[in-house]
């Protein structure tokens, strides 16, 4: 079955590398519209020269997902070129980690303002429109840490936990407006930070996976695009697990 997302306007936010580059590519390939942000100049002109490549129609903005006036004026500007956002994909995500005792205020406070307020700050911004709409997703990226926890990463797991909580709340409020909210929780997944990683970090990972490997970015931007399409139409306020079962729920 080939999924159709044409006349979609998609914002991926992080769609510069990794799962967000994947998840802008996968949703532009099957149709949509999609803007994707990245924190530089540099990072958006290369989101726009792979939607060329691809044949896909959008373009890259340079977008610092903590900073409010910037998310008003990029939302406005991808708004006024595209026309209203019908699925937000909220990917846009740091790393600080620090054992809680070593932690900085700062440290805490940058995972917080990136990881979990821009997604209270974009899902607003958006939902005017879908709601006037009667129709609209939002789609979270959360992570396995969110659930199981990992030492080192307080902050970070805080954050992906709250996104889970946050995702569930608004789908409450907007259902009756048939619009979905949910979320995708990737295990391991390999990226630019495992490939960094030591072999023996590497093979710690992958022996906690049932499934005994690292997952592909394909397979995050292929939950994204079900969750994008008509196809998940009766699911929301849900968290869809890409772990090779490293939680199993």
């Amino acid at each position: 079955m080939n999924i159709s997302l044409k006349g979609e306007v998609i914002l991926v936010t992080g769609a510069s590398r990794g799962i967000g580059a994947e998840i802008a590519r996968t949703l532009g390939l099957c149709g949509a519209t999609v803007a994707g942000t990245a924190t530089s100049d540099d990072g958006a002109a290369q989101i726009t020269e792979t939607f060329k490549s691809n044949n896909i129609v959008g373009q890259g903005y340079r977008l610092n997902v903590s900073e409010a006036d910037e998310c008003n004026e990029t939302l406005a500007n991808i708004e006024k070129t595209m026309g209203p956002i019908t699925v937000l994909i909220n990917n846009a995500g740091i790393t600080r980690d620090n054992l809680l005792m070593r932690m900085k205020e700062d440290e805490w406070d940058d995972i917080m303002n990136v990881n979990l307020k821009s997604v209270y700050r974009l899902s607003k911004l958006v939902c005017r429109n879908m709601m006037k709409a009667r129709s609209g997703k939002i789609i979270n990226l959360t992570s396995v840490v969110g659930f199981l926890g990992n030492a080192g990463q307080s902050n970070y797991a805080a954050a992906k936990a709250g996104i889970v909580g946050f995702s569930k709340s608004l789908a409450r409020e907007l259902g009756g407006r048939n619009i979905n909210v949910n979320c995708v929780a990737p295990g391991f997944i390999d990226t630019e930070m495992t490939q960094g990683l030591a072999e023996e970090q590497k093979k710690a990972l992958i022996n906690q996976v049932p499934l005994g490997r690292l997952g592909e970015v394909s397979d995050i931007a292929n939950t994204v695009l079900f969750l994008s399409s008509d196809l998940s139409r009766y699911i929301t306020g849900s968290t869809i697990h890409v772990n090779g079962g490293m939680l199993m729920e």
